[in-house]
């Protein structure tokens, strides 16, 4: 037998090998989660635990707060919620702290780039609300350090 013939054979045993050993570490792993399966949904005394769901409503105000989004409870909240978090987070929204004019202009962007829909009457509404609530900020990025004492490097 020629030595190519001879590696071929033994890698085809390898190879047979390998499977075989896949195949059962695949079957003892469905087993063993199987077996402890029942574990998993028990509690210390071996009683059944079930996952409940309160029907709460989703867009249910709490402390003047909207819960699913974050978004302060006003004039134009349910405009602005349907609007802009249909495509990204509130928290985007409320960080994006700016004026009438910036907003129409953020606005007119999305419309051109990212193929936001014509908001109609309710433009104004939720310019509003924004503006109101989540009003422009003067300040730098962060406040000036206070009761810090300062040493000199040498």
């Amino acid at each position: 037998m020629s030595e190519q013939n001879k590696f071929w054979k033994s890698s085809r045993r390898i190879y047979r090998f390998l499977i075989v050993v896949c195949v059962l570490a695949l079957v003892s792993g469905i087993v063993i989660f199987y077996l402890n399966h029942d574990d998993i949904d028990s509690d210390e005394n071996g009683e059944k635990q079930y996952t409940t769901f309160s029907d709460d409503d989703p867009n249910r105000i709490e402390n003047g707060i909207h819960v699913r989004t974050g978004l302060t409870d006003a004039p134009g909240l349910q405009e602005t919620v349907a609007n802009c978090t249909s495509c990204h987070s509130a928290k985007l929204v409320m960080q994006n702290r700016m004026s009438a004019e910036r907003w129409h202009a953020t606005i007119r962007w999305m419309q051109e780039t990212q193929n936001l829909w014509p908001l109609g009457a309710n433009e104004a509404i939720i310019v509003n609300y924004l503006t109101t609530n989540y009003p422009p900020k003067n300040k730098g990025r962060r406040e000036t350090l206070v009761g810090v004492d300062w040493y000199e490097l040498k």
